[in-house]
């Protein structure tokens, strides 16, 4: 999740459809911890129906720095699909 979120900020069904094989009830559950954990910001706009959306704080972005230069040195170890 830090890592679809680490260019720009996105909205819940934005996010979702980012993350291959994720439900929506993980991915509700994922973002509230990301949240009170204070990596990710979360912001609801008032419209019907609301519009939710998700961002890096400077502390989510100064972890998935780090995380992001992981992921990238592992995809490229992988084979090919």
């Amino acid at each position: 999740m830090l890592i679809s979120l680490r260019n720009n900020s996105l909205r819940f069904y934005e996010l979702r459809d980012s993350i291959q094989g994720i439900s929506e009830k993980m991915l509700a559950q994922t973002l509230r911890a990301l949240v009170q954990d204070g990596l990710v910001w979360r912001e609801v706009e008032p419209t019907t129906p609301p519009q939710v959306t998700y961002g890096l704080t400077e502390f989510g972005q100064d972890i998935g720095e780090p995380l992001t230069e992981l992921f990238d040195r592992i995809t490229r170890r992988l084979p090919q699909r």
